[in-house]
Parts: structure tokens; C-alpha cells; sequence
């Protein structure tokens, strides 16, 4: 952690909507004027779309997995190294991954690809990430112990496997058996990678709909916001100071479900994020 330099970093699994999150911390951003330096976490995959495709034959073969949530399939290290020297001196490098043709159009590079390493912006009041492994810990690196405010984004679990397979089928061309295999060649990295990263975090955003899905495999519609809540779980009350009155009152629908956990309609979960971490973001900036 760093008061000069501070690193706010946004964890969930694949699908799981920290996309759209970052959205909402950019308009935080602008509102508390402060410059962030941006890093998506798919830019330290170790591999571009064609040679994973070829490591994933070559580890089939071998009667192995290799996926994007483990060891062999990201530079977990150069994640380290970036959050250490950002907090240490607000320099780092970056890059990204070009994930489809409007990608491709911005940064000049094929779909799959993996642009060159540039440096950092200079002079950032932050860094922002957002990602699989932003509170990451293993037996060899330790990402979590740099980052100032660790956020989790996760729907209940029937409710990520069906985000996944829709969005493999519908943007990635894949069918829904092999988005299902693939969820079932990640699993061990799932469990060992992902899931740990929660609880380590400073707060919880989990999505849990409303309506039956049982059998997420067989799903042909995503829940709505209108069919789903958000549950919040404030773990580090003492970093958060969350004032859940005020949220109460601001959020129409909400409820506590114990003394940490305040549960709000699910279209309600951005402002919700707002109202939560503003004043964190601001405390962090003041006191550097």
C-alpha cells in the first residue's frame, strides 16, 4: 500500500461484469477531478489469442489444463512488479489486449493480439485496475499487499456460468457446449486462483437473481436487473466507514440483511457503488 501513490483494484471472475464497473469509477474520477492510470488485467495474459489456443491443444495432450485464471496462462509476476513500482514510484508499464475489431481499430493491432509495453502516464493521481487477479495471493506472489482499496464483483455462481456461456456464444461464436467445457477445464484454477481473492477484498458486490436458475446450462435468458438484487458486503468497516442509514434512505428497496450486509435492488447497484466508495476514493487522495 502507498499514501503517495495509491492502487485501487476491482477483482471478479470472467463475465462477471467488472467492465461495466469501470465505468463507474471513471465518472468518480472526473467528478473528484483525478487522473487514473488505467490496467486491464487480460493485458497480462501470458499468451495472444493464437499461441493460447496452441498451449491449450499442446496441455490437452499432455492431460493438463492451462486457462486464464491460473499460473501458466498469466504473467503474474509482471503484475507484481507493476503494482510494486506504481506505489513505490507511480511509474509501470502497460499494455493491452485486443479483444474484437473496435479494439482492434483503436490500437492499430489484430483481434487476439497483445499490443507493445508502453509506459505508464506521467504524474497519475492512481492507478485503476480492473480484472481476475487484483487481490491475488499464491505460494509465489503476493499482488493483494499493494492495492489501498480491493473491490469484489461476483454474481452467485449459477448466475456467472450462464453470463459465460451467453457471451462465448453470442460474441465469441463459441457453442454452449464448448463455453460449458471450458468452464469445466477452468475449474481447478477457479478455486484455487479466483475464489480466495474474496475474501481479501474491502467490499463485496454480488449479484443474486430472483428467478429459478437451477440449470444454468440449459438458460436461454440472462436474469434482468428487475429479477436479481445486489448484495454489498462491507468487510473492512473500519477502511469503508459505510454509513448504511444513509444508504437506506438513498436506495429504495434496500435492506439490511445483518449488520455488514445491505441488499439493493440490482439495478440500484452502481449507485449504490457510488454512494459506498466516493468518500473512500476521496480519503485516499487527501492523504497523500
Amino acid at each position: 500500500m502507498s499514501k503517495s501513490h495509491p492502487i485501487i483494484a476491482i477483482t471478479g471472475s470472467s463475465g462477471a461484469g467488472t467492465s461495466g464497473i469501470k465505468t463507474a469509477f471513471e465518472q468518480i474520477f472526473r467528478r473528484l477531478d483525478i487522473s487514473a492510470a488505467f490496467i486491464e488485467g487480460d493485458s497480462f495474459h501470458k499468451f495472444d489469442r493464437q499461441q493460447m489456443d496452441v498451449e491449450v491443444e499442446k496441455a490437452e495432450r499432455e492431460n493438463r489444463h492451462i486457462t486464464h485464471f491460473g499460473p501458466d496462462g498469466n504473467l503474474f509476476d509482471e503484475l507484481e512488479n507493476l503494482f510494486r513500482e506504481y506505489s513505490e514510484n507511480g511509474t509501470g508499464k502497460r499494455r493491452y489486449y485486443v479483444h474484437n475489431e473496435v479494439s482492434a481499430a483503436k490500437y492499430g493491432c489484430p483481434p487476439g493480439s497483445l499490443t507493445p509495453w508502453e509506459p505508464l502516464p506521467e504524474n497519475t493521481d492512481l492507478l485503476f485496475y480492473e480484472g481476475l487477479h487484483g487481490g491475488l495471493i499464491s505460494d509465489a506472489t503476493n499482488i493483494a499487499q499493494y492495492v489501498d482499496l480491493l473491490i469484489g464483483v461476483v454474481p452467485i455462481i449459477n448466475l456467472e456460468w450462464m453470463q459465460k456461456i451467453h457471451r462465448d456464444r453470442d460474441v465469441r461464436g463459441y457453442t454452449a457446449e464448448d463455453a460449458t467445457g471450458m468452464i469445466l477445464d477452468r475449474m481447478h484454477d477457479y478455486v484455487h486462483y479466483i475464489t480466495p481473492q474474496f475474501s481479501r477484498t474491502d467490499i463485496n458486490f454480488q449479484r443474486v437473481p430472483t428467478v429459478d436458475t437451477s440449470n444454468p446450462f440449459a438458460m436461454e435468458k440472462i436474469p434482468t436487473n428487475d429479477e436479481s438484487f445486489a448484495v454489498i458486503h462491507a468487510r473492512n468497516l473500519e477502511k469503508l466507514n459505510v454509513d448504511f442509514r444513509y444508504l437506506l434512505e438513498m436506495l429504495d428497496g434496500s435492506f439490511m440483511s445483518n449488520p455488514e450486509t445491505i441488499v439493493v435492488p440490482s439495478g440500484k447497484m452502481i449507485f449504490a457503488m457510488q454512494l459506498t466508495i466516493n468518500p473512500v476514493v476521496s480519503r485516499l487522495l487527501s492523504s497523500r
